[in-house]
């Protein structure tokens, strides 16, 4: 295979798993858009609840810009407070290491099932056509992720791949290069996802996985700063605070993300396993970072927004 024709194939496999996730998510809003709008309305008063609804909407949906985009627009439209949705913003962060404990789990290989599962339901009575779509698209992210590291295997062996692997085996770079992966593919599950592939395949180390992976908390916060273009300043400051707590999180860790690294790498026999350890117990300590920060200035946040939802 040639040098251009490789980069157009593993450019449309990461594609193709990037439609599916943006697909699945669609479906499931679509199914459960306007529940999920009132639940979050109603739960929110309380941060830690407001962390357990936000961790599992995200688990649900696939994708933490996905919820923290609902949160922004809620505030943004006066359904919740700024105070509300900042244990939303954090169980999100919480909640999108689900993926990271299915692919672990090698679970990749469910994606045909679902797939024919998807298309079955589908061709049901209209009840079951919106739940057929959203299985079809979840098996269909599993499939494209299979694909993608099937796709990516012949790359381990490159000079460019190798140094580059080297590099991210230092914690500040490992970070950096988890910034910048996210931030152009605009999802830390594909990033998150592609580097437990590449520990299970022993094309990529845990321990140099493991930073990348954390810098990915910080990757994901651009989109919903992007999302706030136009929207008043309430919405803006979840955004901003979303970005605060993720940042602080990476930087308090740094200095110790190598013994980190270390230790997590060491903590399961299987290295994806162990990264998905890592990335779940470093987002609950920041979501439990954040939650106390809340805590201890909760008098001096502001109120920003309209009503809260009492129905």
């Amino acid at each position: 295979m040639s040098r251009v024709n490789f980069v157009m194939a593993v450019i449309s496999a990461i594609v193709l798993f990037l439609y599916g996730l943006q697909a699945f998510t669609r479906e499931i809003k679509a199914i459960g858009g306007d529940s999920l709008r009132h639940w979050l309305g109603r739960l929110t008063s309380d941060p830690v609840r407001g962390a357990l609804l936000g961790a599992i909407a995200t688990a649900i949906v696939q994708s933490s810009s996905a919820v923290v985009a609902l949160a922004i627009s809620l505030v943004d439209s006066g359904i919740l407070t700024f105070q509300s949705s900042l244990g939303i913003v954090l169980g999100a962060n919480l909640g999108t290491t689900s993926t990271a404990w299915l692919v672990s789990m090698r679970l990749t290989d469910i994606g045909p099932f679902f797939i024919v599962l998807g298309t079955i339901l589908s061709a049901l009575p209209t009840r079951f056509q919106m739940l057929g779509k959203a299985a079809f698209y979840f098996g269909f992210i599993f499939f494209g992720l299979d694909l993608v590291s099937s796709t990516l295997k012949p790359m381990a062996d490159t000079p460019v791949f190798k140094d580059l692997v080297h590099r991210a085996d230092m914690p500040l770079m490992g970070v950096l290069v988890g910034v910048v992966l996210t931030a152009l593919v605009q999802s830390s599950t594909i990033v998150t996802g592609l580097c437990i592939v590449m520990v299970q395949q022993d094309i990529l180390s845990a321990q140099a996985a493991i930073p990348i992976v954390v810098g990915t908390n910080i990757g994901t916060t651009l989109k919903g700063l992007l999302i706030t273009i136009g929207m008043k300043g309430a919405a803006r400051h979840v955004a901003i605070a979303n970005i605060f707590f993720n940042v602080l999180g990476v930087v308090l860790l740094l200095p110790f993300l190598r013994p980190f690294s270390t230790a997590m790498a060491g903590l399961s026999n299987d290295p994806g396993m162990s990264v998905a350890w890592a990335q779940f117990l470093f987002n609950l300590g920041m979501t439990v970072i954040g939650l106390v920060l809340i805590r201890v200035f909760r008098d001096r946040l502001p109120v920003i927004s309209g009503e809260v939802l009492a129905t």
